[in-house]
């Protein structure tokens, strides 16, 4: 009698929990509809990222792609012209890796679609998965973040991400690029953070988990490398035809080379580990996380290894460490020559990666404030972001030809009083509202009414 009333409780609070929480899980905007006439941005400065500032320029968009910047634009007939005088024009910033449209709220299972069941999933898409009706889209476009990597999780092999636009009816609608790469997660010596402190298994035990784990990566590519020579050799006389495999399937462009892999390491042992193994298979690596990256840049100078450096603001995790090894992370990788980007994400649960997309503006501020120079801690979330993961001939800087994905600000994005004003996705014009924006203005009208009373 006592289980089942546990369990008719348990239900119960389910579906109060799915009630009270229905309305976060769906964003009530329309999304934009495609450009259908040229826009032209008027009298602002603009900030191209791979050039220099144009004061008092023009930028003219027409059919989702820029036409023309300069300061002498010539604008056909039936253009739309915004005056953007004293405003400031930016490309879109670009999160590196994110769960957004994957995570929700943690507290509610149902939300979250992140991590498939099973150690090997390289089958899985994560920008099948995307939830376009997400209330954090919003909440992220707000500040200017226009593009976002969404990373699969879970496992070793956890599947491909897909760079997504934070706009449109449908998933399919939203991919800018997808399969972007494949993920790797790398096994840890030990665990980090909060889990470490519930970590009660001995140091020979955490040592053989580990090997442990490392050959199920190597055996996976072991047999994924074996099906392609098969499914290769299909064609010839006698050969016997092979059963498809999604997984060894969705392997085989790693292989080939035609698509990275996104290895997720951060301390320096593993780091270390994760390069030797990437360097025997031949593949295609970018480094993620990075938290020691800092440790090993003669490594990654060597085998030309970008770097997509997870959140700056994090606390060391050496007693012996100064407060700022995580600020300075960047700015020591720069001065090495490492191809590098910030992406945020990395390191914590997937719905507070999903909530803290919106702060990837200030990560990339903090970087600056210890060493990384201005205009590269800028294109560490814009220009760079796009050449590590293959897009920067659409998207990462303001030129002639790439997608018109762009915000008009009254500042520099990378301060935190700075308000983005109005965004452009492929020369859509998005709303900016959401429920940040709301409580903005509900809590504004309530003061200027209490200063009004008390006048």
């Amino acid at each position: 009698m006592t289980k089942l009333l546990s369990t008719s409780i348990a239900i119960f609070t389910s579906a109060v929990l799915i009630c009270l929480y229905s309305p976060a899980l769906a964003s009530n905007q329309v999304p934009a509809p495609p450009q259908d006439h040229p826009i032209a941005l008027v009298g602002g400065t603009i900030h191209p990222v791979s050039g220099p500032a144009i004061e008092n320029g023009t930028i003219l968009f027409d059919n989702g792609r820029i036409v023309a910047i300069g300061t002498n634009v010539t604008l056909p007939q039936g253009t739309e012209q915004i005056d953007i005088t004293g405003k400031h024009v930016y490309p879109g910033i670009i999160a590196a890796h994110t769960t957004l449209g994957l995570a929700e709220i943690g507290a509610v299972r149902a939300t979250n679609d992140v991590s498939e069941v099973g150690d090997i999933t390289p089958n899985v898409r994560a920008e099948a998965a995307v939830n376009p009706d997400s209330e954090l889209l919003p909440v992220t476009r707000a500040n200017g973040v226009l593009l976002a990597l969404s990373v699969p999780g879970g496992g070793l092999i956890s599947g491909t991400s897909g760079l997504m636009m934070m706009d449109g009816w449908t998933w399919e609608d939203m991919t800018l690029k997808g399969p972007v790469a494949m993920h790797v997660w790398w096994p840890a010596l030990r665990r980090s953070g909060f889990r470490a402190a519930a970590d009660t298994r001995k140091p020979e035990e955490q040592r053989r988990d580990r090997d442990e784990n490392i050959g199920k990566i190597r055996t996976a590519f072991r047999e994924a490398r074996a099906y392609m020579k098969a499914k290769e050799a299909e064609s010839q006389n006698g050969v016997p035809y092979h059963d498809t495999d999604s997984r060894w399937e969705a392997m085989i462009p790693v292989l080939k080379r035609e698509i990275p892999v996104i290895v997720h390491a951060s301390e320096i042992l593993e780091i270390q580990g994760a390069i030797d193994w990437a360097v025997d298979e031949g593949i295609r690596v970018i480094l993620a996380g990075g938290r020691d990256a800092w440790r090993v840049t003669d490594l990654l100078k060597e085998h030309n290894i970008p770097v997509m450096i997870s959140a700056v603001h994090l606390t060391p995790r050496r007693r012996d460490e100064d407060y700022d090894i995580p600020y300075t992370n960047p700015m020591k990788l720069y001065q090495a020559g490492i191809k590098i980007c910030i992406s945020g994400g990395e390191g914590e649960s997937p719905a507070v990666s999903s909530y803290n997309a919106r702060n990837l503006p200030y990560q990339a501020a903090t970087a600056a404030s210890y060493g990384l120079p201005k205009d590269e801690a800028l294109k560490c979330v814009t220009l760079y972001p796009a050449e590590i993961l293959g897009v920067a001939d659409r998207v990462g800087s303001l030129e002639v030809g790439k997608d018109a994905t762009l915000f008009i600000s009254d500042g520099d994005p990378l301060e935190i009083l700075t308000h983005v004003e109005r965004a452009f996705i492929q020369g859509r014009d998005i709303q900016l509202k959401s429920k940040h924006t709301m409580l903005y203005e509900k809590y504004k009208v309530k003061y200027e009414r209490q200063s009004v009373e008390q006048d």
